[in-house]
């Protein structure tokens, strides 16, 4: 497995990149998927550490944590404390997800943006109704099945998940966390 361990201001030394990979090897041992890269950014915000960790696993799934601590390794073992939790509640899927798939996650690449706020503040109208970009990225938009696609919604941590529908030879589709606690789904039929 590869492992990409960084620090954001602040350096990080060999003690502590020895001490992230022992610990990911003994907590990715226990679970399918074989993890291919993990993706681990240490940084500072005020007097606390933050560790964010990224898992890729060949299936395709990602899994993603983030914790804060006022020390870097309590940051790093809450973060991987986390990570333990989130493969261990999903190992039953993710073994049954590896045994269906043959081959990995089909990515598709994307264009991905960022817009400038408006400031609410501002009472007056706008000169032009288009947007200001900020940032372009390259982004990957995998195909999944919806099923696969909430579970690596729930993975990631994110509030929306956009793919595309292996089942059906649709468009791209969309799940997303609503406000009442359930998943929706957008299918463009």
């Amino acid at each position: 497995m590869r492992y990409q361990i960084t620090g954001k201001h602040i350096d990080v030394g060999e003690s502590l990149q020895t001490h992230v990979q022992d610990n990911l090897d003994d907590v990715l041992s226990k679970y399918p998927g074989r993890p291919t890269d993990a993706v681990i950014i240490f940084s500072k915000s005020a007097h606390e550490y933050v560790c964010e960790a990224t898992i890729h696993l060949s299936t395709g799934l990602t899994a993603q944590a983030k914790a804060h601590a006022t020390e870097i390794y309590a940051s790093f073992e809450s973060c991987t404390e986390k990570l333990d939790k989130q493969l261990r509640r999903y190992k039953r899927r993710l073994k049954d997800h590896h045994k269906d798939r043959a081959t990995p996650v089909e990515l598709l690449d994307a264009s991905s943006y960022i817009l400038a706020a408006s400031d609410e503040a501002e009472e007056a109208e706008p000169e032009s109704l288009q947007p200001m970009i900020i940032a372009e990225m390259e982004t990957k938009i995998p195909s999944l099945s919806v099923g696969e696609a909430v579970m690596q919604m729930e993975l990631a941590g994110a509030p929306v998940l956009v793919f595309r529908n292996e089942k059906q030879d649709a468009g791209v589709n969309i799940v997303y966390r609503r406000d009442d606690g359930n998943i929706g789904w957008i299918d463009p039929n």
